[in-house]
């Protein structure tokens, strides 16, 4: 009785939040008479494909991709957009009481974490498609294939820098934390900042971490994630972890950086680029994207966090997949979806249309901005990448970041920021039924 009472509060909790995104549906050319999840009158099948609206430029909804879908199977995809802010909870509401869309588009690594990726999506390993991809990490957790997409571009994260500041100085790309220091007493001996540090967003103090742990872990420790994620060990036993937040916070301390750190927002970083107001910033390459919107001839470009020797430029887990929710009503027809898009023509024409950097053997990639082909060229092709931590861990990130902030309000110091993680991640894995906790 318990259990029936539930699933109508949930249903009705359901309705409600579907009530703005369900008007949604037959939009964008499919047909809004087709029953939703089900079948037309003419027996044609019509695939239910959830996404946020917040990612209407997707390249896998494209209407001429999903009319010469149709025209050449039979099978129409009707879209359910839903409300950037409630896509989470609509999906997994939608999940618990199994009216479930036959694909959805979400973020792997919080996919893990929110719709509990192992439970409920289709593993993909053996898809038509599978063989030709080039980089299956991107679109890999626990070892197999959960996740679709045409590209392996997944937005890398390191010290984005301003090229023409580097060459008037004379400067070179560091290879060690020595060196970047160097680097930053004679930038600030010009006159510019060297580093723009916008603290106010407690997730931005996680990129420096965020790469230089999966860099450690990746070269020294490649079981920690494994083990960490089993309780076997916690964030405070390595001590490089400890090293590595001294030195992010060291650049700071040593006057290197805005002085605001705490009030300064992302929302002032391109400005401060264009400005030439500072020279370097821990951020992703979208922020590059960002200032050459602004100003084209702004030449940036991206390095590695330099937290120890050689380290390999961070890799943020690939956005906006393809998943198969194992309770799709039209499991075949959803896996037909995703041949389509992978066929070498199709894959093509995407990467083509977006300037991805093809995931496919068979697919080219096209001319890239500069930016762009240099993280190819020196990183994604010689294999120097690493996902950052965020795609290993399998819990909400925001205490994190939280403590972050923290130690730069001079709170907590580094020791202390890893302890209270470790306290926080045991509870977070607690709550979610993790084995171990």
């Amino acid at each position: 009785m318990k259990t029936i009472k539930r699933k109508k509060a949930i249903s009705i909790i359901l309705a409600s939040l579907l009530s703005i995104s369900l008007t949604a549906c037959g939009s964008g050319g499919t047909d809004s008479g087709t029953a939703a999840g089900g079948d037309s009158k003419g027996g044609k099948v019509t695939l239910e494909l959830a996404i946020s609206k917040s990612s209407q430029d997707s390249a896998f909804i494209q209407q001429d991709i999903l009319d010469a879908f149709e025209k050449q199977t039979n099978i129409r995809v009707n879209l359910q957009l839903i409300p950037a802010e409630q896509t989470t909870t609509v999906l997994q509401t939608k999940l618990a009481v199994d009216e479930t869309p036959d694909i959805i588009q979400y973020n792997l690594a919080s996919a893990v974490t929110d719709l509990n990726l192992e439970r409920n999506f289709e593993i993909l390993d053996s898809e038509p498609w599978a063989s030709r991809i080039v980089n299956k990490d991107v679109l890999s957790s626990s070892g197999h294939l959960y996740s679709f997409h045409v590209s392996q571009d997944t937005g890398m994260q390191g010290v984005v820098y301003n090229k023409q500041i580097f060459e008037e100085l004379g400067l070179s790309i560091p290879t060690n934390y020595e060196e970047f220091l160097a680097i930053c007493e004679k930038i600030k001996a010009s006159g510019i900042t060297p580093v723009f540090m916008p603290y106010k967003d407690a997730w931005a103090a996680n990129i420096w971490p965020a790469a230089a742990f999966a860099d450690f872990v990746a070269k020294n420790d490649p079981t920690f994630f494994d083990e960490l994620n089993s309780n076997k060990k916690k964030w405070s036993d390595v001590p490089e972890f400890k090293t590595f937040l001294e030195q992010q916070y060291e650049v700071y301390t040593k006057g290197y950086t805005n002085t605001d750190v705490l009030s300064d927002s992302y929302d002032m970083a391109v400005g401060k680029f264009l400005n030439k107001e500072v020279a370097m910033m821990f951020m992703g390459d979208w922020l590059i994207e960002g200032v050459a919107e602004q100003d084209p001839s702004m030449e940036l470009g991206v390095f590695p966090i330099p937290s120890s020797d050689n380290a390999s430029l961070g890799a943020s887990p690939l956005g906006g997949q393809l998943f198969i929710p194992k309770k799709s009503k039209h499991l075949d027809e959803a896996k037909q979806f995703l041949d389509y898009i992978a066929s070498k023509d199709v894959a093509q024409q995407i990467v083509d249309s977006k300037g991805y950097v093809s995931n496919f053997s068979d697919v080219t990639t096209p001319e890239l901005p500069a930016y762009k082909q240099d993280i190819v060229d020196n990183y994604i092709t010689p294999k120097k990448t690493v996902l950052t931590t965020d795609a290993y861990m399998l819990v909400d990130r925001s205490e994190l970041y939280r403590l972050l902030q923290d130690q730069f309000a001079g709170g907590l110091s580094p020791e202390e920021v890893l302890k209270s993680w470790d306290e926080k991640f045991s509870q977070l894995m607690q709550d979610k039924g993790a084995e171990g906790f």
